[in-house]
């Protein structure tokens, strides 16, 4: 459950943090850091507007997307800590809640009847596939270094102490960012401060949600964020340390982590769409580069 508490308190800075970075870098004054929170408390207290070529699916996608995302969420443990209600094999659920929460996004999308609309689902769709290996590499890698399956043991046993854990964790840190990335429909493969159909994905997707529905979405999407910092914290946070020191770091990581995002989208280009697809099977490359790494690694230990 303090993994819960902590992704949402981690919410409700992280997109601040993000737009006030940027806006630093760009030479702006730009909105304050709770300025996102508070647009969406606006659309908290306002009503939906439907379109008649909807259906209940429509309707349904923003809540089933929030609660897939709170479900994964409480099976992430804290630093130390037990999760809510973790098992063998967990990060295959953490996964699939996931991506549960995706069709229904991409099937409320896909229900609006929108050709646009339809386009971004097509584009969420494929970049979600073929990130999905990426995720499972690293995790099997993890896996295979500390001899535990569930996500809690594997953190437990994985330690940032010698040469063949450090150089997995770096990976597993830089996979696990592009990943958020790429899950969030941010740079390189979209950008979130266009308003051009033909090249959007994630706010094509949402052209249609209004008032209450769309602020579940906005939530959903930070706290998805808040989502992969918690594991990249579990990877970097050392056990040794008491737990106020831990919650620090934790909130510390969760900052660098946005500050980081808000640093690549104000230096970095979004690629053509054609590209897309190549950069994010890349990520898996990698991850099966650090695979094969710690299986050598693992076997010259052994021999």
């Amino acid at each position: 459950m303090i993994a819960l508490f902590l992704a949402i308190v981690t919410a409700l800075f992280f997109p601040g943090i993000i737009i006030r970075v940027k806006s630093i870098v760009s030479g702006r004054k730009g909105p304050g850091i709770f300025q996102p929170w508070k647009n969406i408390f606006v659309l908290l207290r306002k009503g939906s507007v439907f379109s008649r070529t909807t259906s209940f699916v429509f309707q349904m996608a923003p809540v089933i997307y929030l609660a897939t995302l709170i479900c994964a969420i409480l099976l992430l443990p804290f630093p130390g800590m037990p999760s809510w209600f973790g098992f063998p094999a967990d990060f295959i659920l953490l996964a699939y809640l996931l991506a549960l929460g995706k069709f229904f996004f991409i099937i409320g999308a896909l229900d609006t009847g929108s050709s646009f609309e339809g386009m971004g689902a097509n584009r969420e769709a494929l970049y979600s596939m073929l990130a999905e290996p990426a995720f499972f590499i690293l995790f099997g890698t993890l896996a295979m270094l500390t001899g535990h399956l569930s996500m809690q043991s594997v953190f437990e046993h994985f330690h940032l102490s010698g040469y063949n854990s450090v150089v997995s964790g770096m990976i597993a840190v830089y996979v696990l960012i592009q990943i958020a990335m790429i899950e969030n429909s941010r740079m390189p493969v979209d950008d979130p401060k266009t308003h051009l159909e033909l090249t959007m994905i994630h706010e094509v997707m949402v052209l249609d949600n209004s008032g209450f529905d769309l602020a579940l979405i906005q939530i959903g999407t930070n706290l998805k964020f808040a989502l992969y910092g918690n594991l990249i914290a579990n990877i970097l946070i050392p056990l040794n340390l008491a737990i106020p020191y831990r919650i620090v770091l934790f909130f510390g990581i969760q900052a660098v982590f946005a500050a980081s995002i808000g640093m690549m989208e104000s230096f970095r280009a979004r690629k053509k769409m054609m590209k897309n697809p190549q950069f994010i099977v890349t990520l898996s490359s990698i991850a099966l580069v650090g695979f094969i790494l710690s299986l050598l690694m693992m076997y010259q230990l052994i021999r």
